[in-house]
């Protein structure tokens, strides 16, 4: 049986964790936001926080944190360390009330930045995310400049490094430089004449126009895509056993494509999506937008119904709430927070908005589940829409009419069929000829997965007790549609359309998520735009901007960035231009033994983090370089070819996975079908996103498997052969090229850059070796040095 601890020792318990908590701070002065919140709420929120409160002590709330307790202690006194008990419950020995009672220690370090915050007044600022976003002064951008002003976030960067007495980094070289850039923004590899061309330019103007350039590429779509399509959680199927298709899934996946490129501006991204159909004149595009809502995954069918219902639901309020906001509100279902100060009734609150939508595969409301069409020529969304519904009910119909005839004809035999008369058979064979050609018709229409509401009213919304959807309900658990009462936001100014479809809802919620009236979502989306360009967000938690979250290590800039963003109108590739135009972006990735030993996480930027290529990267990569690369966009998902022993994990071998031609294979990664129950191994082995829920950030691991797979599976190998076949042509014809022209040409296009000698020796070593001592000829050995090629870090790696 567990040892039960007395609230006096729950009490020293919690401040040990404090004490636990101050652990890498190496300053002077401690920092509430910084260093302090995230110690008490790591540390001691779940035992002393928003949710449970042992010994009656809780740490979210300055005046909880500082009134005086029934046992008589003060767990922090304003100005007074020797009074605060805390202090002496962190760094007591005594097991019975040290703190925390069980697990690691508070560092030196966590202690004596609690003790400097309280010697200093112990100071309780509200929450650095739910602060108003107020546009932040920029220091002196002419210091250390001898060209005049220099980039703002350069300044905020620089500034960071003199505090801590750390140098600023140099910049890379221009081919390292351009390789980062072009895989950053496109996905895809440099040219060599790119390359060339970018080495040669002395212009004071030749990276503007490289990034220029870069932005301006069809590619940079898809690269950024692929990025919203992770946080979506984005896939093509509905998992669970049956892992059946979601219809059209991938008119979403190119909306998102054609988002980007086009600069949609951001606030437009977030509305269309969450209320594309909502809007004063919806469009295709929009109705296509809101196929946001049927992306997760679904059970059709589940073995409680409303209890799914409900997953469902929170599926979308979780997502919703992590991807536009940073907020883990879906702790809030079954209980308060128990760090964060977000109530269950703000989950419920937040729930109230989607509460009306039309469960996937509602078939009275849409037989035909969620294919709805798009309007073609001067129609509307909503005729087309009328129509598909009205051609689908007769459809239905018609279906149980012959039903109904197929019943009486087997119930009745032949006397059935003599009270159908020639006339009435005729009669009805016309019917279904019609009623088949309208269906004909209908399947012609381009459709998409887009949301439904059941009308302009919407069932009510409870608190639920635990969660529990079949608790009972009562009037005072009652909630209407209201934002998170920590932002203080007014309530929700809620219009239904005008067309009685929908209850106007979404739209409202959409509007506040992209308004000045919201904190987070600019600093939301500015984090992730760095941290897509960075490899880390200033914010290193980036869906969780709340108490458990990672502080900004840079909050000014990451407020800086978040204005900026507002002030271009929420144009995304104005401020990527901006970022990829700063010096620490240019910064090379040379290591420094000083500023890594004073800040090994890089958390000052005092150089640019190296990163592996994703796993869509890779594959695209290997197929650039191969020569097989089918730049082709947009359309249905490919299906790469599958190794027979995977497809056998099915439970059905092969079931839902189609045969792409080669030359369709051969296309961009985010192209691939997404079946959550069979991914595409070498996408599997580099760390796709998992597409259950959000996902924010991806893992990046080092296991057998990858380096497996890029040696011995059936795509490398098949692609080696490819690319052997190019070299041989492209250094003179398979008959004529000599081997050493071949190792050069291979080294050229696989790393874009000019061989050494040296390389190229060890080159025609190996292949000599793998001819005369294996055996092997010499067309199998260039495709094995063009296979080793492609397993090379620097292949593989960014600087």
């Amino acid at each position: 049986m567990a040892q039960r601890i007395s609230p006096t020792a729950a009490f020293g318990a919690a401040l040990a964790v404090l004490f636990s908590l101050s652990c890498s701070l190496q300053v002077a002065a401690a920092d509430f936001s910084r260093d302090i919140q995230p110690l008490l709420a790591k540390r001691c929120f779940a035992c002393h926080g928003p949710d449970t409160q042992e010994a009656g002590l809780r740490f979210d709330t300055a005046a909880s944190a500082t009134a005086e307790l029934d046992s008589g202690y003060q767990a922090i006194v304003p100005g007074d360390v020797d009074s605060s008990e805390i202090l002496s419950r962190v760094t007591s020995s005594d097991p019975d009330i040290q703190m925390p009672p069980e697990g690691a220690r508070l560092t030196a370090d966590e202690v004596s930045a609690l003790r400097s915050w309280i010697d200093e007044g112990a100071q309780w600022k509200e929450h650095w995310a739910f602060r108003s976003l107020v546009r932040p002064d920029v220091p002196d951008r002419s210091a250390g400049s001898s060209t005049g002003e220099i980039n703002p976030i350069d300044v905020f960067i620089q500034k960071g490094l003199a505090e801590r007495s750390l140098p600023v980094p140099p910049t890379a070289d221009r081919r390292t430089l351009l390789r980062r850039a072009t895989y950053n923004v496109t996905g895809l590899p440099p040219s060599e004449k790119e390359v060339q061309d970018f080495v040669a330019d002395t212009s004071p103007h030749a990276w503007e126009r490289v990034v220029d350039r870069l932005l301006a590429s069809p590619h940079y779509g898809e690269q950024w895509a692929r990025h919203w399509l992770d946080l979506v959680r984005y896939a093509d199927t509905n998992s669970y056993e049956r892992d059946g298709n979601k219809p059209h899934s991938w008119r979403y996946r190119d909306y998102v494509i054609r988002s980007f490129n086009d600069d949609k501006p951001f606030d437009d991204f977030v509305i269309e999506q969450l209320a594309g159909d909502e809007i004063p004149e919806p469009t295709a595009e929009s109705l296509i937008a809101t196929g946001y809502y049927r992306l997760g995954i679904w059970d059709d069918e589940p073995a409680d119904k409303l209890q799914h219902r409900y997953d469902q639901l929170d599926d979308v309020v979780a997502t919703t709430a992590k991807t536009f906001l940073a907020m883990t509100v879906d702790c809030a279902r079954c209980h308060d927070h128990k760090i964060d100060p977000i109530l269950q009734k703000d989950y419920y609150s937040l729930l109230a908005f989607f509460q009306n939508i039309t469960p996937m595969g509602d078939r009275q409301m849409n037989p035909d589940f969620i294919e709805q069409p798009l309007p073609k020529g001067e129609m509307t969304p909503a005729e087309a829409k009328d129509i598909a519904v009205d051609r689908n009910r007769r459809l239905q119909e018609a279906r149980g009419e012959v039903k109904a005839i197929q019943r009486r004809i087997k119930e009745f035999g032949e006397q059935a069929r003599d009270e159908l008369t020639k006339k009435d058979l005729k009669a009805w064979h016309e019917k279904i000829r019609q009623l088949e050609q309208e269906k004909a018709e209908l399947a012609k229409m381009p459709a998409a997965l887009v949301v439904t509401e059941y009308g302009n009213k919407s069932p009510d919304t409870f608190v639920l007790y635990r969660g529990n959807p079949h608790a009972e309900t009562s009037p005072e658990l009652l909630v209407e549609p209201a934002f998170p009462s920590v932002l203080k936001a007014a309530a929700p100014v809620i219009e239904p359309p005008g067309n009685g479809r929908s209850t106007g809802r979404r739209l409202a919620l959409a509007k506040w998520i992209v308004s000045a009236d919201n904190p987070l979502s600019a600093r939301v989306l500015a984090n992730r735009i760095w941290q897509y360009h960075f490899g880390r967000g200033i914010v290193r938690s980036p869906s969780n901007f709340g108490f458990a979250g990672d502080p900004p290590t840079h909050p000014e800039l990451l407020d800086w960035l978040a204005t900026e963003l507002v002030r271009q109108d929420w144009h995304i590739k104005d401020l990527q231009k901006t970022i990829l135009m700063s010096a620490a972006y240019q910064a090379a990735s040379t290591p420094n033994e000083e500023a890594y030993a004073q800040d090994s996480r890089n958390e000052s930027f005092w150089r640019f983090d190296m990163r592996r290529l994703s796993a869509e990267e890779l594959r695209d990569s290997v197929h650039v370089v191969s020569g097989a690369f089918n730049p082709k966009m947009f359309g249905p998902g490919i299906y790469p070819a599958i190794p027979k022993e995977v497809l056998a994990t099915q439970s059905k071998p092969g079931k839902g996975w189609g045969n792409s031609s080669p030359e369709e294979q051969a296309r961009r990664s985010v192209y691939v079908h997404v079946k959550r129950s069979l991914i595409t191994p070498i996408l599997a082995d580099f760390d796709l996103a998992d597409t259950d829920t959000t996902c924010p950030v991806r893992f990046v691991t080092t296991q057998p498997t990858q380096a497996l797979g890029m040696m011995n599976s059936e795509f490398m190998q098949q692609q080696s052969k490819v690319f052997a076949e190019r070299i041989a042509a492209e250094a003179g014809g398979p008959d004529v090229a000599d081997t050493k022209s071949c190792v050069r040409r291979a080294i050229e296009v696989a790393l874009v850059r000019e061989p050494t000698d040296d390389e190229v020796q060890h080159g025609l070593a190996l292949i000599n070796e793998l001819e005369t001592t294996e055996g092997i000829s010499p067309g199998r050995s260039l495709e094995l040095y063009c296979l080793f090629l492609l397993n090379l870090n620097e292949f593989a790696y960014l600087d």
